[in-house]
């Protein structure tokens, strides 16, 4: 990487001292813990120490909270971060195939590893600001080491949380020898010996044994794209030879029949689900599969997947989900037995989808997803007073149907503020810029894309001219 590209997010350390957040409404996420309508939150370091009111600390640096409501950060369980540059190429996507062509076969081909880096960049600097703080990295474009080293180096410099899952092309010409034995050298250049590392390690593996038990061998986490009815007759065998377990993360899950749910379940694999994903591509019958999920008894996160599409933004993802699960719940009862009529979540439900779920999804539900003491500090403070706010009527209603990014005044991972006063800290937006947009005219270029910001639809490149 250049010193150009590197310098443009000055990542300070870890706040060392003790902050009192105080007087904000509190939406812990923990039952034991409860919501508060006026109360405080006590941080050292990196850790909350305790939540409750009337809280003081001696030489606290004190946040005044008033009219902010304090809540977890939250958890995109599945994002294709190296994507960050291609945002809304394809705004009227109808299928899988328009996604694949916008990236996979065109673009994704001619990625640098400065490329890499600058898509990563701008994807956790955009969750951030968005109150995202942990993201679940699916980088299925790791076309070299150098590609993964840029990956990881990008989270590493926007200090936000996140799981790095390594992930083979899709197409063109790629370094297979690195694969995959880039995951250990990865493992031992950048996680061996940091245990404390905001980002951590994981593998991006479709239904592969062989990977998987290369994943298993190294203690890494492996992500897949699971598609319910396409895949859900392979589960039976995984799960009778025992390749199915805790370590396994699958995305989407739509259409997948009751049997594989039971298997799922039994077998402890984790899930998260695409509200706008699902529904904007058309994937197998468009619908997200929280329903089915809870049905059996799983509870899944909730995951942007891209923004080749659509926005960065938690806030719309909770609310797609609100009111998809509206429609499906009228159309059963209105074609189907009245019985068999689905319990829509109420807005508390789907924040926890998107902070306590989302964080039991990437395996971190100890260390984040709540307001616990104990936990990490991650967090965020919206702004109740901002005029689309103000008055609350609601906490949960304010945060899952009306707030939006402008509203988050404050952002903090592990005890350190990335996020305050409306504006992400430390970031050197004429570098980014210059350094987005180089990347983008490069990858224009290679591909033999000429862009039309007013195009209906994203053609594949032999029909671009």
């Amino acid at each position: 990487m250049t010193d150009y590209v590197r310098n443009i997010v000055n990542n300070q350390k870890v706040n060392s001292h003790v902050t009192l957040i105080r007087g904000a409404t509190i939406l812990s996420m923990d039952e034991s813990v409860g919501n508060i309508e006026r109360g405080d939150i006590l941080i050292t370091g990196s850790i909350i120490t305790a939540v409750g009111q009337n809280l003081d600390a001696q030489g606290a640096h004190v946040i005044d909270a008033t009219n902010m409501i304090a809540m977890p950060g939250m958890v995109d369980s599945h994002r294709h971060a190296w994507e960050g540059q291609l945002r809304r190429i394809n705004p009227n996507a109808t299928c899988l195939d328009d996604y694949s062509n916008a990236t996979h076969f065109s673009f994704a081909k001619f990625y640098r590893p400065a490329d890499i880096y600058i898509g990563n960049l701008l994807t956790a600097l955009g969750a951030m600001d968005a109150g995202i703080t942990t993201i679940i990295d699916n980088s299925h474009n790791s076309r070299s080491a150098a590609h993964s080293d840029a990956a990881v180096e990008a989270l590493l410099d926007t200090g936000i949380r996140a799981i790095h899952a390594s992930g083979a092309p899709v197409s063109g010409e790629w370094d297979k020898a690195h694969w995959p034995g880039n995951w250990q050298r990865l493992q031992e250049k950048y996680f061996k010996d940091n245990p404390d590392s905001l980002v951590s390690l994981a593998v991006m593996a479709q239904l592969e044994p062989e990977l998987w038990a290369e994943a298993r061998r190294l203690g890494l986490p492996i992500v897949t794209e699971f598609f319910g009815s396409l895949m859900a007759s392979e589960l039976e065998s995984l799960h009778r030879h025992g390749l199915l377990g805790q370590d396994n993360i699958f995305n989407h899950c739509t259409a997948l029949p009751d049997e594989g749910w039971k298997i799922l379940r039994e077998a402890g694999v984790r899930v998260n689900v695409c509200p706008r994903s699902d529904a904007h591509y058309g994937i197998e019958d468009g619908m997200f599969a929280m329903q089915a999920a809870h049905r059996h008894g799983i509870n899944p996160g909730l995951s942007v997947d891209n923004e080749t599409s659509y926005s960065t933004d938690m806030f719309m993802e909770m609310r797609v989900a609100f009111y998809l699960q509206r429609v499906m719940g009228m159309h059963r009862q209105q074609c189907c037995d009245a019985s068999h009529a689905l319990t829509t979540l109420p807005a508390a439900q789907l924040l926890k989808a998107a902070t306590v779920d989302g964080a039991a999804c990437a395996g971190l539900q100890d260390k984040i997803g709540s307001l616990t003491p104990g936990k990490q500090a991650d967090l965020i403070l919206i702004n109740a007073g901002d005029i689309n706010l103000y008055p609350s009527g609601n906490a949960f209603g304010t945060v899952v149907h009306a707030t939006e990014r402008s509203n988050i005044d404050t952002v903090m991972i592990g005890g350190r503020i990335v996020k305050q006063n409306g504006k992400v800290l430390g970031v050197d937006s004429t570098r980014l810029r210059a350094a987005i947009d180089e990347s983008r005219e490069h990858l224009f270029a290679a591909a033999g894309y000429e862009p039309d910001m007013f195009a209906d639809a994203f053609l594949p490149l032999e029909q671009a001219h």
